[in-house]
């Protein structure tokens, strides 16, 4: 066995063949600022495979979330309700904006919001829901659609893990109001920093358009709308380079074939990993029946801190790198300060302490796996 078969990283960059050929012949095209014609081709898949009203390209899904706040027009004193167990982004985003991020529990099943806690976190300030949906599978958007249209409120999905994942029959990112997306070098479809804003209604085209064009109406200028553009409103430099979607098209191109084979991997996890569960020395993913999942994430659920931290330092030791997750935001020092908690958080607590990520990437073999999880049934 090589030095190289012997570590198991975390993560492994994975590249079609085609990126460095696109970035070539946009570079030979001369437009490597922003919207020329790898962004396009990156908007229309968007649109035409996910069946998404409007797609734009930011240059990470942070920026994503910084134009769903603009344009859902937050000011200071707003609340935001959110889970705990997300990336700072997630309330960061609108918090920049002067809102309270209200930190809520998790589901112990998918790990995702608990829809059941919304209701009693209402406030005649509360502006927002944003659901994570974690490890891309699916938070329980019938029910939280259904609460913001009973309260006149306005959904955000951060589908940041989610992309070709599904709730029932459509897309995570599509079914709210807005949808944001990650194609940071951590996730299945990548291009190192970048990102995307779902547009799910009409009215929020133009202005988020304006917003992504630092606050002017470049964008029709462009299609020939007006005969000059100028400064309209706010708004910030919120576009990726040129030759950031021009790598992005090979990963789009063949986004189904690597999903495929993560899944493919994360279903081997899945079965090899079975036996452990029913010894109770682990809890495997739970994955409810109207979710589809997109292979982002394989994690176990350990007893305790000190079995994680053991597991962890042991698979390190055998040169496997495997992680924990989030600190919640509402035990960190931020969102203790701008932060209110409206719920017991008991399950993000645990499982904060509980949870490890198994490495997954294209490319990693079974003995691989067989080999972690030799490791994890000798603890």
């Amino acid at each position: 066995m090589s030095e190289q078969e012997k570590f198991i990283d975390f993560n492994r960059p994975y590249m079609t063949g085609k990126e460095l050929y696109y970035i070539a012949e946009a570079h030979f095209q001369g437009k490597l600022a922003g919207d020329g014609p790898f962004t396009k081709r990156c908007h229309g898949w968007l649109e035409s495979t996910l069946s998404c009203q409007k797609a734009l390209l930011t240059h990470s899904c942070t920026a994503a979330l910084e134009m769903s706040a603009l344009l859902l027009d937050i000011k200071p004193g707003d609340e935001i309700i959110v889970p705990s167990f997300t990336f700072v982004s997630t309330a960061n985003a609108f918090v920049l904006r002067g809102a309270v991020p209200v930190f809520i529990d998790i589901r112990p099943d998918t790990l995702n919001i608990d829809e059941s806690l919304l209701e009693n976190a209402l406030t005649e300030k509360t502006k927002a829901v944003v659901p994570v949906h974690y490890a891309g599978v699916g938070a329980e958007m019938d029910s939280i659609m259904a609460l913001a249209k009973k309260h006149d409120l306005l959904v955000v999905e951060d589908a940041a893990q989610g992309l070709l994942s599904k709730y029932k029959d459509r897309f995570l990112g599509t079914i709210g109001h807005l949808g944001t997306i990650s194609f940071h070098e951590t996730k299945n479809i990548r291009s190192g920093e970048c990102g995307a804003l779902l547009l799910n209604h009409k009215k929020f085209n133009l202005p988020a358009e304006i917003f992504r064009e630092k606050g002017t109406n470049r964008s029709e200028f462009y299609r020939g709308e007006v005969d000059k553009y100028t400064w309209q409103s706010m708004g910030s430099s919120f576009l990726p380079g040129e030759l950031v979607a021009a790598f992005l098209w090979a990963q789009m191109e063949e986004a189904e074939s690597i999903i495929a084979k993560r899944k493919k991997i994360w279903d081997y996890y899945h079965l090899i990993l079975e036996p452990l569960e029913a010894s109770g020395l682990i809890r495997r993913p739970i994955i409810p029946d109207h979710c589809l999942h997109n292979g982002h994430i394989y994690y176990l659920l350990l007893n305790d801190s000190l079995q994680r931290d053991r597991v962890l330092e042991t698979l390190k030791s055998q040169g496997v790198q495997a992680v924990f997750h989030y600190i919640p935001l509402h035990s960190s020092p931020a969102g203790k300060k701008i932060g209110r908690v409206a719920s017991n958080m008991s399950i993000t607590d645990q499982v904060s302490e509980q949870l490890i990520r198994l490495p997954l990437w294209i490319g990693m073999r079974e003995q691989d796996q067989d080999r972690v999880k030799k490791i994890l049934q000798c603890l």
